[in-house]
């Protein structure tokens, strides 16, 4: 009956999964529907409707309680305001790429992101990569100058894209918030200038929003539902399925958005730029390969190290197969694994093992 209940709770994450980057995949094909609203005008409605949509949502759910928690930490919530100010450039520069016919351009943005991540983590965060994460970020760079000489500029929608997102998630990560929580109150800051926005605009002549039917109206307010719904489902998704499994799924976005880029809105691929995309998914094959590697040697270190914890008779220890070990002290107080460069584990002290460092979603 468990076994049956989580193979059943696993098909739930992993349709969660697809529905969510599939959502987030074909999103390009959305924003040319909101026309003749311009981009600052369709971003502003999304900041708007998307606090609306949260708001009901976790009203119905009473969810609230981490709100009053934030308003009482300056440090978190000044966190909330970067973030906040890093997605608006990411919305506004997006929904700008789609609606001017640079689709492609910005599934790249998506493409390279996993790339601008690693490198933020060595530059600000000190982190040591591994010889295989180095090639993997060689060949992005390579990938940009191909690009640079496809294009005749840098791809500064991509760069722009890649960047933001990265930043965001860096943000993000410090803030530790749930999604539909994250999202709430970063739209709550940007709410008043959003509207504030929405307001001069009409005030001006300048607003679609009351001036091209019902059904105009109707979709801009649904960008709310747009923005929220995705994160929901991955919510979903992330808490049902591995970290490795949403890794892989990740990638379904931009590859939706490139073949929409290419078949459905016809924009032109000469071969300097196949080859550029060429090395970006040569870098990303070599990553995903090397934390599909990296996980299962995890896992096999994990394993060993219950091993070596209850063979050395320390309580609390659970053995694959076997039965658990009751008392109060955890395997780390006698005994770890430490993994060599080359995966393999031997024993450790408890001192030697660094703290896991949480996976963060690009």
């Amino acid at each position: 009956m468990a076994g049956k209940t989580k193979a059943g709770e696993s098909r739930t994450g992993l349709l969660n999964g697809f529905a969510a980057y599939g959502m987030w995949g074909l999103v390009p094909l959305f924003w040319p529907l909101l026309k003749p609203a311009g981009a600052g005008e369709i971003l502003a409605h999304r900041m708007v409707w998307s606090l609306a949509f949260v708001a009901v949502a976790l009203i119905v759910v009473r969810r609230w309680k981490w709100a009053g928690e934030l308003l009482r930490q300056p440090r978190r919530l000044a966190l909330v305001t970067v973030a906040a100010a890093v997605i608006t450039v990411n919305w506004g520069v997006y929904i700008w790429a789609v609606n001017s016919g640079h689709v492609v351009e910005a599934s790249l943005g998506y493409f390279i992101n996993p790339l601008v991540t690693i490198a933020m983590g060595v530059l600000l965060l000190k982190e040591r990569l591994r010889p295989v994460q180095w090639v993997a970020v060689g060949v992005g760079l390579a990938a940009v100058l191909v690009l640079t000489v496809g294009y005749g500029r840098p791809p500064w929608i991509s760069l722009c894209l890649a960047f933001s997102f990265a930043t965001y998630g860096l943000v993000k990560k410090k803030v530790n918030l749930g999604g539909v929580e994250s999202l709430a109150a970063e739209t709550a800051i940007q709410f008043l200038p959003a509207l504030g926005y929405l307001l001069w605009l009409s005030a001006h002549g300048g607003s679609t929003f009351t001036g091209e039917g019902v059904g105009h109206s109707a979709l801009l307010a649904s960008t709310g539902i747009v923005t929220a719904l995705p994160l929901v489902c991955f919510g979903a998704a992330a808490i049902r399925v591995p970290l490795s499994t949403l890794g892989l799924l990740q990638y379904m976005a931009p590859v939706f958005q490139f073949l929409l880029g290419v078949l459905y809105f016809g924009e032109a691929m000469p071969p300097e730029r196949w080859a550029g995309f060429a090395l970006v998914w040569l870098a990303l094959v070599l990553l995903t390969g090397d934390a599909w590697r990296t996980s299962r040697r995890t896992a096999q270190a994990l394993r060993a190290s219950r091993l070596l914890a209850a063979e050395a008779g320390v309580p609390g220890v659970a053995v694959p197969g076997g039965p658990t070990v009751t008392g109060g002290a955890s395997a780390t107080d006698a005994v770890a694994v430490a993994v060599r460069e080359d995966g393999t584990a031997r024993s450790a002290s408890a001192a030697e093992v660094p703290e896991a460092s949480p996976v963060a979603k690009p």
